[in-house]
C-alpha cells in the first residue's frame, strides 16, 4: 500500500510543478511582452523629440525616392508576382536632382538703386593716347534693408466761418476709424496683429522693438487694441461663417490652449477649433475658442451644415455626424503616421529593412501618387481616375490588413495601427465616391499650424477673452494667407474701409479672398 501511495503523491507532486512551471512559463511571457512594449515606447518616444519631424520614407545614398516610385513598385509586384528587395527608412529627403545649387537671384519686383562706380577720368585713356569708350558694365547686386519708419498722421481740419457776422461756422467731418477713441491708425493696428499672429511676435516684444524707436505702446494698450478691432470685424466673420456651414464639405480639427484666468473649467487647457471649407481662391478658415472638446461643440460649430465633414478619428465626430445627417470621412494621413510611428518604434537595425510598417506606409503612399497626379484635375475626371486606379488599391490594402492583424498583438504601434485603418475603413474610403473631396485632413491641419507655433512663442492666452479675440483674428489672417493675400496689406485696407461698411453687400467686398482690392483706391 506504501507504493501506490507514494507513487500517487509522486505524480500528483509533478502535476503541481508542471502547472507551477505553466504560470511561471505565462507570467514570463507576459514580463517580456512588456518589456517589448516598454522598448517600443522609450524607441518611439526618442524618436519623436529628437528623430525627424517629416513623416516620409527617406532613402538611402544611390536609390531613387520610394515615395515617388511607390505606385510603379506595386505595378512590378503585381505584375512579376515577385517583390524586389528595398531598404527603406524615414530619413529626411534629399534635394532633388533638377534643382541646382548657388545664391538664387533677388526677386524682381523689389526696386533697385543704381550706384555706379565709375574709373577715375584720368585713366579712361588708352596707351595710345585715344579717350576709352564705355562698351559695358560688369553687375552685382546686393540685397539692402531699410528699417520700419513709424510716423504720425496728422488730421487737420480747417474750420471756416463769415468774417461779417462770425456766423455760420464749417468744418469737415472727421474721417471714421475703425476704433474711434484711439491713436492708433489702421497701419499700426495691422502691424500689431500680423506681428503677433502671423510672425508669432508677443505683445511684450513688440513694446521693447517699438521702444526702440522711441515710442511707448504698452503690451496692456496692444492686447486692448486687439480686442476692441474683434466687434467692428464680427459681421465680417459672420458672413464667413454662413458661407462655411453651406459649403457642403467642412474640414474640422482641435487643438489644445492655454488659458490662465478662467471659470469655464478647473483647468488651465482648453480647445482652439478650426474648420475649413470653400474652394481655392475663396478658402475659409475659421477658428474659435470653447473651454471643452465634448460632442456638443463640434454639434455646435456644424450645425446648419449638410453634405460631408471629414475629420480624424476622434470618436465625438462620429455622434455628431449622424446627429446632423452629415456623411463622415476619414483622414488617411492620421492611418498612415500610426504606420510610421510603428517603424521609428522598431530597432535601429530593423528600421531599414522591409518590415510590415514600411510596406503599409508605401501602400498608402501609392494612393497619395494618384492624388498629386489627379489634383489638378475637374472633380468629375477625379472621381473616374480614383474610381479605376485608387479602389483597387484601396481594396489590396483592406485585404492586407485583415491577414496581417490575425497575427499581430493589438497592443503594439503595428497592432494599434492596424486596428485604427479597420475601424476608421468605412469613413477612409468615403473620398473615393465623390472628386471634391480630399483623402486627408492637412488643409486643416495646415490651417492650425501656425496657431500651434505662435503657441510656443506666447505661450498661453491671459483670458478667455483673449482667446476668443486670438480666435477671431487668426481667423481673418489665416484665410487671407489661403487666398493668396498679403495678411498686412489686406488688414491695413480692412481697417481703412471697414467703418464705411453698411449693407450685407458692403462686407461682402471685404471678406478675405483673392479678388480683394488691396490698391487703396
Amino acid at each position: 500500500m506504501l507504493e501506490p501511495s507514494s507513487s500517487t503523491d509522486t505524480e500528483a507532486h509533478i502535476a503541481q510543478l508542471e502547472t507551477l512551471l505553466s504560470q511561471r512559463t505565462a507570467e514570463l511571457e507576459a514580463h517580456k511582452q512588456r518589456i517589448r512594449l516598454l522598448e517600443e515606447a522609450l524607441r518611439f518616444m526618442r524618436a519623436d523629440k529628437y528623430g525627424a519631424s517629416r513623416e516620409k520614407l527617406g532613402q538611402a545614398p544611390g536609390q531613387r525616392g520610394l515615395f515617388n516610385e511607390a505606385e510603379a513598385t506595386l505595378e512590378v509586384i503585381e505584375a512579376t508576382g515577385v517583390e524586389p528587395e528595398l531598404a527603406a527608412t524615414p530619413l529626411r529627403e534629399s534635394r532633388p536632382s533638377n534643382t541646382t545649387a548657388g545664391r538664387k537671384a533677388l526677386p524682381a519686383h523689389l526696386p533697385r538703386i543704381e550706384v555706379r562706380h565709375e574709373v577715375p577720368a584720368l585713366e579712361r585713356v588708352c596707351g595710345c593716347g585715344l579717350a576709352l569708350q564705355e562698351i559695358g558694365a560688369e553687375t552685382s547686386e546686393q540685397l539692402d534693408y531699410i528699417p520700419a519708419k513709424i510716423q504720425v498722421i496728422r488730421h487737420v481740419r480747417p474750420k471756416y466761418a463769415c468774417a461779417h457776422c462770425h456766423a455760420c461756422v464749417k468744418v469737415a467731418p472727421a474721417p471714421l476709424t475703425i476704433l474711434p477713441r484711439s491713436n492708433a491708425s489702421p497701419g499700426m493696428l495691422a502691424h500689431v496683429i500680423t506681428s503677433k499672429f502671423v510672425d508669432g511676435l508677443p505683445f511684450y516684444r513688440q513694446e521693447t522693438v517699438l521702444a526702440r524707436h522711441h515710442v511707448a505702446v504698452p503690451r496692456g494698450t496692444q492686447a486692448a487694441w486687439a480686442i476692441a478691432v474683434v466687434s467692428p470685424i464680427t459681421p465680417l466673420l459672420n458672413l464667413m461663417d454662413e458661407r462655411l456651414r453651406s459649403s457642403g464639405y467642412i474640414r474640422i480639427d482641435e487643438t489644445s490652449v492655454q488659458v490662465l484666468k478662467s471659470e469655464d473649467a478647473p483647468s488651465t487647457h482648453y480647445q482652439m477649433w478650426v474648420r475649413v471649407a470653400g474652394p481655392v481662391g475663396q478658402r475659409l478658415i475659421l477658428f474659435d475658442y470653447d473651454a471643452s472638446r465634448g460632442s456638443h461643440v463640434a454639434a455646435r460649430l456644424l450645425e446648419g451644415a449638410s453634405g460631408y465633414v471629414q475629420s480624424d478619428g476622434y470618436a465625438a465626430y462620429d455622434g455628431v455626424a449622424v446627429q446632423l445627417q452629415l456623411t463622415h470621412v476619414g483622414c488617411f494621413a492620421h492611418a498612415r503616421r500610426r504606420f510610421f510611428e510603428a517603424i521609428q518604434a522598431l530597432p535601429v537595425e530593423l528600421r531599414k529593412q522591409n518590415t510590415a510598417a514600411h510596406e503599409f506606409v508605401r501602400r498608402i503612399d501609392a494612393l497619395y501618387a494618384i492624388e498629386r497626379e489627379i489634383k489638378a484635375l475637374s472633380d468629375e475626371a477625379r472621381l473616374l481616375a480614383r474610381q479605376t486606379r485608387a479602389v483597387p488599391l484601396l481594396a489590396a490594402l483592406h485585404e492586407a490588413a485583415h491577414a496581417l492583424q490575425r497575427d499581430t498583438l493589438p497592443s503594439g504601434k503595428l497592432g494599434d495601427a492596424l486596428t485604427y485603418l479597420t475601424k476608421q475603413w468605412p469613413k477612409l474610403i468615403r473620398y473615393v465616391q465623390d472628386g471634391r473631396l480630399a483623402i486627408d485632413t492637412n488643409l486643416t491641419e495646415n490651417a492650425i499650424r501656425p496657431f500651434a507655433l505662435g503657441r510656443r512663442n506666447w505661450l498661453f492666452a491671459d483670458t478667455v477673452n483673449g482667446a476668443k479675440t486670438s480666435a477671431a483674428l487668426y481667423s481673418l489672417v489665416e484665410t487671407a494667407k489661403a487666398n493668396g493675400l498679403e495678411p498686412y496689406a489686406y488688414l491695413r485696407r480692412l481697417f481703412e474701409r471697414l467703418p464705411y461698411a453698411k449693407t450685407v453687400e458692403d462686407f461682402e467686398t471685404l471678406l478675405p479672398f483673392s479678388t480683394f482690392d488691396l490698391s487703396g483706391q
